[in-house]
């Protein structure tokens, strides 16, 4: 399987920058790269009424859309798991 490409969108980066661990956020920006090689972990979860999905990488979630025919991933929101829905 070919790998995917990982997009992150501008207000997603500034999302990551302003987590105020520096060990949090090696964390999510490792499990967004694994994001390449499998876009779909067992771990996902589609979201209800939307064509996105997320993943938890301790209190944070990443949310994410996957493009299968331009064979890329965009993270679209990261955020501590009591605001990421909003």
């Amino acid at each position: 399987m070919a790998g995917y490409r990982v997009l992150i969108k501008p207000s997603a980066v500034k999302e990551i920058e302003s987590i105020s661990s520096k060990q949090d956020r090696r964390r999510i920006v490792s499990r967004i790269g694994k994001l390449a090689e499998d876009p779909r972990p067992a771990t996902c979860e589609k979201l209800s009424g939307q064509e996105k999905y997320r993943i938890r990488q301790g209190r944070y979630r990443i949310v994410y859309s996957i493009a299968d025919q331009e064979l890329a991933v965009f993270v679209v929101k990261v955020g501590h798991r009591k605001d990421v829905y909003r």
